[in-house]
């Protein structure tokens, strides 16, 4: 589809719908009778609904609606050297992150483990509640960049002068990146329920939540670097406000 239409965001299109689908299809496996499994899948479902709503606002189901980090990459890259990277990084890559980020529910299936899951416990408690103040944290985040930047967009409408470039009160004033903090905290609390039906720290599929958050640092380096040429305060921004961690803003 990206080289038919020219446009490489359809992976970005279904990112918040087919991890939907695989918690689903695990809850499915189980009958829909493993209280655990279907939380989780539950939860999944909720941050799908959220992510495509955001993203469907934003216009990123419209044609022509691409991701804008993807035309400033492609311009610094050959033609052939694009193709590869939308094959094998946008297409193939990201959509066996999509999987991965998703085995903790896996894990938790009776049956389908090399250990059997254990009985609730306060490690799913723990998790569950993580996952919702994430959610909730990621929605609030969103609606403040989404209110700022239609303010910004009618003020341009009308003529006047814009001050402040880019949002820097709310969460954005203890992160540059709230979102991104809570979208990876998120896979993260989903992994917990993973330690908490095995009993096991550390197990493979802690390789979801790893991968998504290192792929997220080199996303959060390239979207700084465009704003930071894009505006010229945004330097002073860096200073003073945490890169992702929300932490109180230095002087």
């Amino acid at each position: 589809l990206s080289t038919i239409t020219k446009e490489y965001s359809w992976v970005d299109r279904i990112w918040s719908i087919v991890p939907v689908c695989y918690g689903v299809w695990f809850a499915y496996c189980a009958g829909f009778s493993n209280l655990r499994v279907n939380v989780m899948a539950v939860l999944v479902a909720a941050w799908g609904a959220r992510l495509t709503f955001n993203f469907a606002r934003k216009g990123g189901y419209a044609k022509g609606g691409e991701d804008y980090r993807w035309p400033i990459l492609r311009a610094r890259l050959t033609r052939w050297q694009w193709e590869l990277f939308s094959l094998f990084f946008i297409a193939i890559f990201q959509q066996a992150l999509l999987l991965a980020i998703t085995l903790p529910i896996w894990r938790a299936l009776p049956g389908d483990s090399p250990l059997t899951p254990l009985p609730l416990n306060v490690f799913d408690v723990i998790a569950a509640v993580l996952f919702v103040a994430l959610l909730v944290g990621e929605t609030v985040a969103d609606q403040q960049q989404w209110n700022f930047y239609e303010a910004r967009k009618a003020k341009q409408a009308r003529g006047e002068e814009i001050t402040e470039p880019f949002l820097t009160k709310g969460l954005f004033s203890l992160s540059r990146h709230p979102n991104f903090f809570c979208e990876q905290g998120q896979w993260w609390a989903l992994y917990l329920f993973g330690v908490a039906a095995t009993g096991v720290w550390f197990h493979w599929t802690l390789i979801g939540a790893v991968t998504l958050s290192a792929l997220f640092h080199g996303s959060t380096n390239f979207t700084e670097e465009i704003s930071a040429k894009k505006y010229p305060s945004y330097a002073d921004y860096q200073k003073k406000t945490s890169r992702l961690m929300p932490w109180f803003p230095s002087k």
